[in-house]
């Protein structure tokens, strides 16, 4: 079973769907991220999400 990345604040990922992002909230089982044009948040498991 492939390991789940954890993401802290300020962290700077890449998502396929919306590109660059900052990680501003974490949580458990989900983070929140800004992107450009929006803020989301993702819950894990973090299939289109890796940390840059």
């Amino acid at each position: 079973m492939p390991e789940i990345e954890t993401f802290h604040l300020h962290d700077r990922v890449s998502h396929q769907s919306y590109g660059l992002g900052r990680v501003v909230g974490t949580e458990k089982a989900a983070v929140t991220v800004n992107f450009s044009t929006c803020t989301l948040r993702i819950v894990s498991p973090f299939h289109k999400l890796e940390k840059l």
